[in-house]
């Protein structure tokens, strides 16, 4: 049963519901397709170690973080009221809550260009869905994919997709009305379950493409690749970049935790719970290294790509493949599953805010934020052909030569998210009550002066750098 928390809110009506939809928030399109694509551009194993470093040292204690604020507000139910109610309670201004505000208007511009994004997943899922039905009834289930295309009409699909505003906008518009059916649901009867079946297929599928690859392509190169530091290929670049996907990868930053946090019982802890979400989080990047880098070097693929890796690459690669019309179906399906749960904690986030603040039903609030998002992200679906020469921030030379897209990606990534983990770092570090959050994480007192040491020291210089160096990144050169 959804027990109504102290601020009106709802419950997670389990652990495992919680730690579900907290992975599902941190498992997304971060993991899939940017962690691969950072670890190919930047030499594979050296990031990788860094990148562990970093999950461990910086955002393992910035899960506990978010989610101790969520949890310690009281059942606020939204982000920003549950830092303003810690901040009272330690006798700090509530003005404190400024950067939870952050954290949520960031989540809001985030959803919009990242249903954009996932509407490409779902394109890809479409044309991969036919391709196999096809294979299918001719009698080839096991056939490669895209037989009748040839390999640039392969590649060219994405430029065709961007070159269709109408396709664009429809994928978009799926994609966001999927999420906000969910949210609408709410908490248990829409966030939790759908969390209880993408999950777990989610997992199925990511292992089960793995052991194909582990068959079928290099993946004795893969491991080597991803598991061997070559330090000579550990640039300054590389180890920021580490750094940068160690926190944006575990949903730092973006209302999603704090909000998620509001939603749990008393009774469950904390610490542990934090741990098992960054651990899995990091095992499912290394897992989707090992499920794309074997395939990768069996085609005789770059793995330094780029973005263009999975959208591109792989499904020259699969077209090469035994099966390759079922493995590429089933790849994109994965990818879509991980970007579903990630949009749906994006809009939670601003949704629960908004109903707090404005005292609208979730049914509604939910619609409006969606719809408000959607209508941004049409705006950056519209960058790639019919506004294609519109740089909304040319006046800042970071962001001179970047499109609608890559102008909110790179605000809310380089300057909102670090800003806010910034904050909130240094609020409970220095600011919270100790004895109040002392007692609800749990921890022993000396793994809590463990915990809160590295939060008030080490996550403010680390979170610092990624802003300072996302900012000015001459700085690196």
């Amino acid at each position: 049963m959804v027990a109504s928390a102290q601020g009106g809110g709802e419950h997670w009506s389990s652990r495992t519901a919680f730690v579900l939809a907290a992975i599902g928030a941190a498992v997304g399109l971060g993991n899939i397709w940017r962690f691969p694509t950072l670890a190919g551009e930047n030499g594979g194993g050296a990031f990788v170690l860094v990148y562990v470093l970093c999950v461990a040292l910086i955002g393992m204690p910035m899960v506990l973080t978010e989610i101790l604020l969520g949890r310690t507000g009281g059942g606020r139910a939204d982000a920003v009221g549950s830092v303003a109610e810690v901040a009272e309670r330690s006798g700090r201004s509530r003005r404190w809550s400024i950067f939870a505000g952050v954290e949520v208007l960031a989540a809001f511009l985030i959803l919009s260009f990242y249903s954009v994004v996932a509407g490409w997943v779902l394109y890809y899922v479409w044309i991969s869905g036919f391709d196999f039905l096809g294979a299918l009834f001719s009698g080839s289930p096991f056939a490669p994919a895209f037989e009748h295309l040839t390999q640039d009409q392969v590649t060219g699909l994405m430029g065709a997709l961007f070159g269709n505003p109408g396709q664009l906008l429809l994928q978009h518009a799926i994609f966001m009305a999927v999420t906000l059916a969910i949210v609408a649901s709410g908490v248990h009867g829409g966030i939790e379950r759908a969390a209880k079946w993408l999950m777990p297929a989610f997992f199925v599928l990511l292992v089960m493409l793995t052991v194909y690859g582990a068959f079928t392509g290099e993946f004795g190169h893969a491991v080597s690749f991803l598991f061997t530091p070559d330090f000579s290929k550990l640039s300054p670049v590389a180890i920021n970049e580490a750094l940068g996907q160690a926190f944006f990868s575990l949903s730092l930053g973006s209302a999603a935790l704090v909000t998620y946090g509001s939603y749990v019982p008393g009774d469950v802890r904390l610490a542990p719970t934090a741990g098992m979400i960054a651990t899995v989080d990091t095992g499912v990047a290394m897992l989707a290294g090992l499920m794309i880098f074997p395939i990768v070097f069996s085609a005789g693929l770059d793995p330094a790509a780029g973005p263009s890796l999975i959208f591109q690459s792989l499904p020259v690669a699969f077209q090469s493949m035994s099966a390759g019309a079922l493995i590429g179906l089933a790849f994109f399906v994965l990818i879509f599953f991980a970007a579903l749960t990630s949009s749906i904690s994006l809009l939670e986030g601003p949704t629960a805010w908004a109903m707090a603040r404005f005292g609208l039903g979730r049914k509604v609030t939910a619609l409006l934020v969606a719809c408000g998002a959607f209508l941004i992200g049409g705006a950056c679906a519209l960058g790639y052909n019919v506004w294609s020469d519109v740089r909304p921030l040319s006046f800042w030379p970071i962001f001179a030569n970047a499109d609608i897209l890559d102008s909110i990606d790179g605000v809310t990534g380089k300057l909102m998210l670090p800003l806010a983990g910034f904050g909130l770092a240094l609020f409970t570090g220095w600011r919270a009550d100790r004895r109040l959050i002392e007692v609800e994480s749990g921890l022993s007192p000396a793994m809590f002066l463990l915990w809160r040491s590295l939060v008030a020291w080490l996550a403010p210089v680390a979170v610092g750098l990624i802003l300072l160096f996302g900012l000015f990144p001459s700085l690196l050169a």
